[in-house]
């Protein structure tokens, strides 16, 4: 599972020049973790019972959606700027059209993984044309996210032969179903949640979202795996003032890479767990299913969560 002798060598390169410029004064990563999905994987506390181990005061920094011609640069030099690497989960179809941003995605040391081809709507879970259309749109994208980000072309490829670097996958709006993840799991595909989110797909201010972040941050005892996405302006503008406020409230940055052995590590959920994507995407039903095009019952449609709610 490893990319191509020339692009690895150019990452290795641009990571030691890299290192050399990060002193004791950046935010940095404070370790590697490098994540195993053998025979499948399902991870992040607000769909899943289980996530990644972390310490107090660690922090996973992941991006969905990209890459954006607009805000992922901004976000790109934010990071370089504190030497801190992150996980993007990237729709194909961005990747494809943005194919220099992706692969400098990977030379700036971050994990590129998958996030489907066009980020459907309604979710995979009510996709008209079920089953077969959602693995479609997944394994498009990440045959495209494949070629951009690394140069590998692999065309008609089914999941377990493209043997990407990290066979990470998160479904848009969480909302997963079991035969996928039984099919992502047979193919060594593991499955990201998150643990908390910034809920920036809805428009803020970057004060905004930056107290959002740091008040649920608080709220999961300092800790977690966090999904921002970094095709928002006010996101990108976000990033540096969390960077700087994470630095000085004495967090560190755990960053993910594939390559581990087995399944995991992960860490149970506390007592008590429930799946916070169940209930959103529970109440969401009536439209969701309106929007597939399938009858459902009379009554009245969910409002649309409120930037300090917790709903997706």
């Amino acid at each position: 599972m490893r990319i191509a002798g020339a692009l690895t060598a150019l990452i290795l390169a641009a990571n030691c020049a890299a290192a050399a410029e990060c002193g004791p004064d950046r935010l940095g990563v404070e370790r590697i973790v490098k994540v195993g999905t053998q025979g499948g994987l399902e991870v992040g506390l607000k769909t899943y019972r289980q996530t990644i181990p972390l310490g107090d005061h660690e922090v996973i920094l992941t991006f969905d959606d990209g890459p954006d011609a607009a805000s992922t640069p901004k976000i790109l030099d934010a990071l370089a700027a504190e030497c801190v690497k992150a996980t993007f989960f990237e729709i194909g179809r961005n990747a494809e059209a943005l194919p220099g941003l992706a692969r400098r995605e990977v030379l700036d040391g971050h994990t590129v993984a998958f996030h489907t081809w066009s980020h459907p709507q309604p979710t995979l879970r009510y996709l008209p044309g079920g089953d077969a259309a959602a693995r479609q749109d997944i394994l498009r994208g990440m045959i495209a996210v494949e070629k951009a980000a690394y140069g590998r072309d692999v065309a008609g490829a089914e999941p377990r032969d493209l043997a990407p670097e990290a066979p990470f996958f998160r479904y848009p709006g969480f909302a997963d179903t079991p035969e996928l993840n039984a099919w992502l799991a047979a193919n060594d595909v593991g499955v990201f949640g998150v643990d908390l989110w910034a809920s920036d797909w809805i428009k803020m201010t970057p004060d905004e979202e930056l107290k959002l972040v740091m008040g649920r941050l608080a709220r999961t005892h300092h800790k977690g795996m966090l999904l921002l996405h970094d095709n928002h302006p006010w996101t990108a503008a976000m990033v540096p003032m969390l960077l700087a406020r994470l630095k000085a409230e004495g967090y560190r940055i755990v960053h993910m890479t594939g390559g581990g052995a087995g399944s995991g590590p992960t860490e149970p959920a506390p007592p008590g767990w429930t799946s916070e994507t169940e209930r959103v995407v529970g109440a969401l039903k009536p439209r969701l299913e309106r929007a597939a095009g399938k009858p459902v019952a009379s009554g009245p449609i969910p409002v649309k969560p409120a930037p300090t709610d917790n709903g997706l």
